[in-house]
């Protein structure tokens, strides 16, 4: 068993007395992480929203009916809660009632449960992202030294629990879980009416990883207008397939102000995307993989270690950049990714003299563990 690094922090939180909402991609290991959060508990309500006759169970009640369903356990879990109507208002009751009993809720997207939940439940949820396994999470069920045997592995097939744990048949499990799970919850969703344009768009996005998008050559290229592209790139984000970095730009007047980069939550998604597993010394594609990766797993690493760091790329119009930058507590960190160790750049000198608090690093294959932890 991997064991995932928010489970202490979850069973930490059933002191306070809230409803935990745990999201995630589907498939990414939640309700495995549910039935280890069963530890010491005995009176234990199971619902998955799935089930009609779950939901049922749910929608539509009164205080008082949702406190005779729950009160007589010491622990509940509602899985797959966005399928129930109005589920904001629902866990609003729950959390008012301020029961003995521990409710834990997850949802594979975030759809309707963002904006369902946040308006009306506010301040009485404790939410938390689950993720594909981590690089930590994996090092500390074997170690550094097979993980870094197995970077290249990661590099193609990415970091979901079933392709960790069944590697062996890992193509068709990425290929499975693209075409039957990566979008389910987005299909469903109102307003979308062309499923085919949002597999278009994310195949659009796999092929400029690591590159600067342009929503309107995005529009341009798929025949719909930039709006649509945006707002079918936020659902994306919801459904934990890709997340966006924002320009970053202060000082210089060649920053490039309004820019953003996508990147896929996990590099075997994206790979299965454009259905190529090809090893990287067939690939062209390897420093953008290795970027990736990089971004994701620091995106986890903040996630998991309650870091609020805001991430941003920098570019100039010269085409000076920086991969990533991280702005916390006022003092910017700045990242480069180099899968070739000998590469080496420095910080661009426009930028240190702009921002000359600053702290710049090149992260290789020999020293991203430290990046990680």
């Amino acid at each position: 068993m991997i064991k995932r690094i928010i489970k202490g922090s979850i069973l930490a939180d059933y002191r306070r007395r809230k409803v935990i909402v745990l999201l995630g991609a589907r498939q990414v290991g939640k309700t495995t992480l549910l039935s280890e959060l069963q530890e010491g508990k005995e009176k234990i309500l199971s619902l998955n929203c799935d089930n009609a006759d779950d939901v049922l169970l749910l929608e539509g009640k009164t205080t008082t009916e949702l406190k005779y369903l729950l009160s007589s356990y010491e622990l509940v879990f509602i899985d797959e809660a966005q399928r129930v109507k109005n589920i904001g208002l629902t866990l609003k009751m729950i959390g008012d009632l301020k029961l003995d009993t521990q409710v834990v809720v997850t949802g594979s997207s975030s759809l309707d449960m963002a904006d369902e939940i946040n308006e009306p439940a506010t301040g009485r949820l404790i939410e938390y992202n689950l993720f594909p396994f981590s690089l930590p999470e994996l090092a500390d069920s074997s170690s550094e030294r097979e993980e870094q045997r197995l970077l290249e592995n990661r590099m193609i097939y990415g970091l979901y629990p079933e392709v960790v744990t069944e590697p062996g048949d890992a193509k068709r499990t990425l290929m499975t879980l693209t075409n039957n799970y990566l979008y389910k919850d987005l299909f469903a969703y109102k307003g979308i009416k062309k499923p085919e344009l949002i597999q278009k768009l994310v195949r659009a996005l796999a092929l400029q990883l690591g590159s600067e998008v342009s929503y309107n050559e995005l529009s341009n290229l798929l025949g719909v207008d930039k709006s649509t592209v945006e707002n079918y790139i936020n659902l994306l984000e919801k459904c934990f397939v890709v997340f966006r970095l924002d320009s970053f730009s202060r000082n210089l007047r060649n920053e490039i102000k309004k820019g953003k980069k996508v990147y896929f939550y996990d590099n075997g998604v994206r790979n299965a995307v454009l259905s190529n597993f090809a090893p990287l010394e067939l690939r062209n594609d390897v420093g953008a993989l290795w970027e990736n990766l990089m971004v994701s797993e620091r995106v986890k690493r903040n996630s998991y270690s309650g870091n609020f760091a805001q991430l941003f790329f920098w570019r100039t119009h010269e085409q000076q950049e920086i991969d990533l930058i991280e702005e916390q507590d006022g003092i910017l960190h700045t990242f480069e990714f180099k899968w070739n160790g000998k590469a080496r750049n420095n910080q661009p000198k426009s930028f240190a003299n702009s921002y000359p608090n600053s702290t710049y690093e090149v992260i290789t294959p020999e020293n991203y563990w430290s990046f990680l932890k």
